[in-house]
């Protein structure tokens, strides 16, 4: 991936908005948005969004379960199917 390319002016972004639209949403590359130099925004298609939001979901989870594993609250195999199959059959 090549940042430097992805990274635009404000200027760039009033004068070509469709243009950055476009090519955000064909790329899939976010565009960070720079304001006096400074990084100020990040512009990214709907999908890249939406699967970078589900990746943190699922990283949050892990995290959970590490946290549990370091706590010893653990359950055995036998004990979760068990218990699943109780809640089918209600």
């Amino acid at each position: 991936m090549q940042i430097v390319e992805d990274i635009k002016p404000i200027t760039y972004l009033k004068s070509r908005a469709a243009d950055v639209l476009k090519h955000i949403n064909e790329t899939h590359r976010p565009m960070i948005i720079t304001q006096n130099g400074e990084a100020k925004a990040v512009i990214q298609d709907p999908k890249s969004y939406e699967d970078m939001r589900n990746a943190i979901s699922i990283l949050k989870l892990l995290s959970f379960a590490e946290e549990d594993i370091r706590e010893g609250n653990l359950h055995s195999e036998e004990d979760v199917f068990k218990s699943v199959e109780e809640l089918l059959n209600r």
